[in-house]
């Protein structure tokens, strides 16, 4: 986690007006007493009115962000999608989910931050969902930084191969999550199930876009086909 953002993460666990500890801090952002005590030192010393007391802990006071006005479909749209991402894809991006959640909750203004609680829209995982036997959040950062991946795959009927691929996305289609991707191996496009490959690596050579090998010409392609 970036400096930046567990500073902000910091002061939005404060302005839900009560008191915590280094200890409660260090423990939710994954980082030492030691390291709170830092950044709540340079907080501090930036303006940010953080009152503390030995042995009790740290309570924010007279400092508040503009709130962001939602109004309740859209407060019901992002809590539905984070818990959905929380449920359907890997621990990582889980954890970013309800970091996000956490921040939307607290900005709403008063009289509506209720309403992030109160969103009767869940999104049970299944054991589908605990499958896969890759690493999911370096399958997605394999995507993001547009490195190969080299992987094994069963396809539904058994068979295995040996895939060298370039990664443009994933999809999901309810309970099950496909890669999309430009195979080596067929030189086209295909898709692929996660939870059907294994042994994935992610290689260090970086793939060029290439006009006739993007995301964008995979969905002409599949519109152009028809239903």
């Amino acid at each position: 986690m970036r400096r930046a953002d567990r500073l902000f993460r910091i002061v939005q666990r404060l302005r839900r007006g009560r008191v915590v500890t280094a200890r409660q801090l260090g423990e939710e952002l994954e980082v030492s007493e030691r390291t709170i005590y830092r950044d709540i030192r340079d907080l501090a010393s930036s303006g940010v009115p953080v009152a503390s007391e030995a042995g009790v802990g740290y309570l924010l006071k007279g400092y508040d962000l503009p709130p962001l006005m939602f109004d309740r479909d859209e407060v019901e749209a992002l809590v539905l999608g984070a818990r959905i991402v929380d449920s359907w894809t890997d621990p990582e991006m889980g954890r970013a989910a309800r970091s996000a959640l956490e921040k939307i909750e607290t900005v709403l203004p008063a009289g509506r931050d209720h309403m992030v609680a109160e969103t009767a829209l869940y999104a049970p995982s299944s054991p589908r969902a605990h499958h896969l036997t890759i690493d999911f959040a370096g399958l997605r950062r394999a995507i993001r930084e547009q490195r190969r991946i080299h992987f094994s795959y069963r396809d539904a009927q058994g068979a295995v191969t040996s895939r060298g691929v370039c990664p443009l996305a994933l999809a999901f289609f309810g309970a099950v999550w496909t890669l999309i991707a430009w195979c080596e191996l067929r030189d086209d496009f295909r898709s692929f199930r996660p939870d059907r490959m294994f042994e994935l690596e992610v290689l260090d050579d970086v793939f060029l876009s290439q006009p006739d090998r993007t995301l964008e010409e995979f969905v002409r392609r599949m519109e152009a086909r028809g239903p």
